[in-house]
């Protein structure tokens, strides 16, 4: 008894100092909001690189899994020669060091081939932007001529906009150098801090790819440390189960927009479109986002090649339009699979509110993200139901009234009007009911009630 009143003290006292706790936590949250976010931010910018060797690691692990299993061990066995702990340790290093060296070269290689390009690009883009102009003006009016009206309206609302335009460029932009200059800075030293937290990131995925193992191991004894096993056994298939769906969809995504850059990159040049490369980066770069980054892409693109040839511009829309097809039917259901499981409704709401929430990096993550939430929303709502002994699948609920409160299960809607009296019928029953036995109890003890007659009415029905 002794210690039951100890216990129950004790548990007492631990509720009263997180409720006092969490108070005071709330309180300081809503007048300090600034210094929270302050906070915040230092704690961020410190941990950055450590994020960035995370992220690299994560990308980087299925090939090196690929190198060890695939290849090395492999050969091993087809050698008959079993590789110690410590030659395991070597070949672990030794995939993570190549690796690493090809990620880097692979975007030195890219970064070098593109860059110039589309310094090119954007310049005689720049430069040559009053003739196309120009070429657009002459298109439409041969394109107009056979009807005057339109012709002249066209060429009003075409003019409006060109001198519109050099208004803008004049007035507005010339005198804001200075600004783009000071923004320039800032991007140029913030793209500083990225290489140099990217770098330290890098040097540091070194340890986490070489002890995963280890890491991993340390994690597990943690949560049971922590929990109950059940408990835990939950959490590592969650966890498995969140590394499945974020692993198989940004490498799967990343795939298959390189594959699409690639084929739009063969089939501008074939098409003989200019500024090939350029748009080519544009719609596979955008292509990562799902279902709005095609045609976030190919605007842009088609605005591009408009400024150009018009004609062109048509073939680059026919040749985009064919190619998302190709994609969306083919190509990325082969890659991607079922891995997130969500209706075409939900990955427009994870979009949605990714991107509002985060931008473009939340438009890109959110697929994935609410692939999870729902996943866990809906494992939680088949467990409360096994629990009640209720029907977990979904086709038990379709087309149903009711489940039978004695037998649990699904009743067929009744096919009498809502308003007649049988359909209402088992209702009046459980209500005079329950209105009888609380006069009776109201009786016992003591209490005295009038009843009307319309309610004996409803009690003897």
């Amino acid at each position: 008894m002794k210690n039951f009143l100890e216990k129950k003290y004790v548990q007492i006292g631990v509720t009263a100092f997180c409720v006092i706790a969490a108070s005071l936590l709330f309180y300081f949250g809503i007048f300090h909001t600034a210094s929270i976010t302050k906070g915040l931010k230092a704690i961020y910018n410190i941990l950055t690189p450590i994020v960035y060797a995370a992220a690299i690691s994560y990308v980087l692990w299925p090939l090196i899994r690929f190198m060890e299993k695939s290849i090395i061990y492999r050969i091993c066995e087809k050698k008959n020669w079993k590789p110690s702990e410590k030659v395991r340790h070597g070949i672990r290093m030794i995939c993570v060091i190549v690796t690493l060296l090809l990620f880097f070269f692979g975007i030195y290689g890219l970064l070098s081939m593109l860059i110039p390009e589309l310094i090119n690009s954007i310049t005689n883009i720049i430069d040559n932007l009053p003739r196309y102009i120009n070429n657009i003006e002459k298109w439409l009016t041969n394109l107009l001529k056979n009807y005057p009206e339109l012709e002249e309206n066209s060429s009003m609302i075409f003019s409006t906009v060109t001198a519109r335009a050099e208004t803008w460029l004049t007035n507005d932009l010339l005198p804001k150098i200075n600004l783009l200059v000071a923004s320039f800075s800032t991007g140029f030293m913030g793209a500083l801090v990225f290489l140099k937290n990217f770098l330290i990131g890098a040097m540091i995925s070194i340890y986490l790819l070489y002890g995963k193992e280890s890491y991993v191991a340390q994690g597990k004894r943690l949560l049971y440390c922590l929990f109950s096993a059940q408990t835990t056994n939950n959490i590592i298939r969650d966890l498995q189960y969140v590394d499945k769906t974020f692993g198989g969809f940004i490498i799967g995504k990343v795939l298959d927009s390189l594959i699409i850059g690639i084929l739009c990159y063969i089939g501008t040049t074939i098409l003989n479109l200019p500024y090939a490369l350029l748009v080519s980066v544009i719609v596979g770069v955008t292509n990562v986002i799902p279902f709005f980054g095609p045609y976030i892409g190919a605007v842009p693109s088609a605005v591009l090649i408009l400024l150009v040839n018009p004609i062109q511009c048509i073939y680059f829309v026919i040749f985009i339009l064919l190619l998302q097809q190709f994609d969306g039917n083919f190509l990325g259901p082969k890659i991607l699979g079922g891995s997130t499981g969500l209706s075409s409704f939900m990955v427009i709401v994870a979009i949605l509110v990714g991107g509002g929430l985060f931008g473009i990096f939340g438009m890109f993550v959110g697929v994935p993200a609410c692939a999870i939430i729902c996943t866990v929303i809906r494992n939680g709502i088949q467990s409360r139901l096994e629990k009640k002994k209720m029907p977990i699948d979904l086709e038990s609920y379709r087309d149903i009234d009711h489940l039978d409160a004695k037998t649990l299960q699904p009743i067929a809607p009744s096919a009498q009007k809502p308003g007649s009296d049988s359909a209402f019928k088992s209702y009046r029953k459980i209500r005079s009911k329950a209105s009888l036995m609380s006069r009776e109890k109201r009786k016992m003890n003591g209490e005295v009630e009038e009843v009307s007659e319309e309610q004996k009415k409803e009690e003897n029905k």
